[in-house]
């Protein structure tokens, strides 16, 4: 872009006027800047050919365009703005081979309205960055403007008004909604179909848009997270890729934004859906579940009770009339009686039923993705919802909290592209943070370099939305930046942050087949953290050791590397059929560099008798000491 900046400044020096808008320049005296140039050819100034790709526009003139002409005028610049993530540079007075042909004055007044017509349109401004004569390289508006027959050019920068930069910011509201259940319940036809606004055709046409690998497509289960947004304007319309067609366009006219979390539902993929419900924290949980019930979709919804994730229930499939209305109500009150929870399931009435998450109330839901029974009413419910746990405090927070769910690449960029959720806080670009925990238990200092939110460029991110975003080292003099994971935090510099291998958790057994005792290694999920886990101990241990609706205080030791905890953190421990929840107590943060690990004396407890006896001093390479 720099170079078309270029071909506005007048350079005096006659022994460095080369520039590509004239490539046979005469070696002898200039012409004076207020005499026209030759009108051969070989003296004729030009720009280069209009580049097909990029955010490059020429235009020779705007001059009162048809409606037609007009929005095909708007969807080009849509492209160019694409193309520019975010910003244009229009070429006024320019014909596509880059002869510099130019503008009367008035032309160019009128020219100049239309791009500002067409801007609007797209919401976003426009701004004079250069204006000269068509027929004089050194000549300026300024020097020869008495001259009414001089053609002018103009470069011009359009440039998106970004979500981030709209005043009414804080009014747009982001919901995250996860949709879990069993295997072959219609999860990815339903979004496919409120999504993309058409039925499906009873084969799973519609679920192909939101399968993102081969293998998904073949055997139609999903085995990754995926994201698709519907949202609603100010009057309650609904806006799906039917109406717009990026999601760059939902986010501009919406007043709110629904993301959908679609979690796999085969049981191999549960640690993947586990990872969905904790890491990602969404505001509530659609179950989509096929009548008749069965095993898979009872422990889909044991999942979100044990996690306490307020959900709603939909009955997919109506049509092939498995199974009455009250039938499966009682299928499903039964299912959750046996996980030990008293909840009433209550048939949804838009007219009648206001719903709140605390309540004792589940509302359900029945639809066809193929005969559309149902949609509407849901559609309508998914408007109605808020989230429950946005906190104005966790957003004003100087300090800064980012949870790091996945990494993945992109073609053009050296480094990794970083997708999670901002706790508390707000980043903003060239923002300075800490990335770690590292193998060692440090974090390397980082500053962000490109922030995105629903596949669009934004300025800033603010507690409890979704982000992707691009680390560089903090300084010129900073070390590279460190192999990204997920389970890594970006945290504020003056947070101090600590890493642990060692964790103190109070537990409750959901469910276990026989006892756990010291040894035991499970799967523990902690927010974003997925990791292996060896208890270590167990206090109040019996005998018996813990078993099923046991609790305890237990410690925990991660057995590849460190993370980063804080207390109050909820916790769900897996391994195979093996459930149990809890809250985290107490954290042994590390102290000092690689080797010369250490754990603070505070975890340097005694517990005699009944309670398990433990000293956790210093240690050399990750030993632990139990007494």
């Amino acid at each position: 872009m720099e170079s078309f900046f270029e071909l506005f400044d007048p350079d005096n020096d006659k022994n460095t006027r080369k520039n590509i808008w004239n490539n046979s320049e005469n070696e002898i005296n200039r012409i004076s800047d207020c005499e026209n140039l030759s009108s051969d050819d070989e003296q004729e100034e030009r720009l280069p050919p209009e580049p097909e790709q990029g955010n490059i526009e020429y235009k020779l003139k705007l001059i009162n365009p048809s409606s037609q002409r007009f929005e095909h005028l708007v969807t080009q610049m849509k492209w160019r703005l694409r193309e520019g993530h975010g910003e244009a540079i229009y070429q006024i007075g320019v014909e596509d081979n880059g002869k510099l042909t130019g503008l009367t004055k008035e032309d160019m007044k009128a020219s100049l309205k239309t791009l500002n017509d067409m801007a609007a349109r797209l919401g976003a401004t426009t701004h004079i960055l250069r204006q000269r004569f068509a027929n004089s390289k050194n000549k300026n508006m300024s020097t020869c403007s008495n001259n009414k027959d001089e053609r002018q050019v103009a470069e011009v920068l359009v440039k998106k008004l970004r979500k981030g930069d709209r005043e009414d910011q804080d009014s747009i509201v982001d919901l995250r909604l996860a949709v879990t259940g069993a295997q072959d319940a219609g999860k990815s036809t339903l979004l496919g179909v409120l999504t993309q606004g058409e039925l499906d055709n009873g084969r799973g046409r519609a679920r192909l848009n939101m399968l993102r690998h081969l293998h998904e497509i073949k055997t139609g289960r999903t085995s990754s997270i995926s994201h698709e947004i519907i949202g609603f304007d100010n009057e309650g319309h609904v806006l799906n890729y039917a109406e717009m067609a990026t999601a760059e366009e939902i986010c501009e006219h919406a007043s709110k934004v629904v993301t959908f979390i679609d979690l796999a539902g085969h049981r191999k993929y549960l640690r993947t859906t586990v990872l969905g419900l904790t890491g990602y924290s969404p505001h509530h949980v659609m179950l989509v579940v096929a009548p008749p019930m069965n095993e898979a979709s009872q422990e889909h919804m044991a999942l979100c009770l044990t996690l306490r994730l307020p959900f709603f229930i939909v009955v997919n499939k109506i049509d092939l009339g498995f199974c009455s209305t009250p039938e499966t109500i009682n299928q499903l009150e039964n299912a959750i009686n046996a996980q030990g929870y008293s909840k009433q399931l209550i048939m949804y009435n838009n007219s009648q039923m206001s719903w709140d998450f605390e309540s004792d109330i589940i509302p359900v839901f029945n639809v066809s993705c193929v005969t559309g029974e149902g949609l509407e009413d849901l559609t309508n419910f998914i408007k109605n919802l808020s989230p429950y746990n946005v906190n104005s405090a966790d957003s004003d927070s100087e300090s800064c909290l980012f949870q790091i769910d996945e990494t993945f690449r992109v073609a053009g960029l050296n480094e990794p592209v970083l997708g999670g959720l901002l706790v508390k806080g707000a980043i903003a670009l060239g923002t300075r943070l800490l990335v770690g925990p590292l193998p060692d238990g440090e974090f390397s200092p980082v500053k962000v370099v490109s922030l995105h939110r629903n596949k669009a460029p934004c300025c800033l991110v603010r507690a409890s939305q979704s982000a992707s975003l691009t680390l560089a080292p903090s300084t010129n003099r900073s070390p590279p930046l460190p192999h990204l994971r997920p389970g890594m935090v970006l945290i504020s510099v003056w947070d101090q942050p600590h890493a642990t291998l060692f964790f103190q958790a109070t537990v409750l057994i959901v469910y276990h087949a026989t006892a756990i005792f010291s040894g035991f290694q499970t799967t523990v999920h902690v927010g974003n953290v997925r990791q292996t886990c060896i208890i270590k101990g167990i206090m109040d241990a019996k005998d018996r050791g813990l078993q099923t609706n046991d609790t305890a205080s237990v410690l925990f030791r991660f057995v590849n590397h460190p993370e980063y905890l804080h207390v109050g953190m909820r916790l769900l421990l897996r391994e195979g059929r093996t459930k149990g929840i809890g809250k985290i107590t107490q954290i042994f943060p590390l102290i000092g560099q690689q080797n010369s690990m250490q754990i603070t004396n505070e975890a340097a407890n005694t517990i005699k008798s009944q309670l398990f006896v433990y000293n956790l001093n210093t240690f050399a390479l990750g030993a632990l000491v139990l007494l």
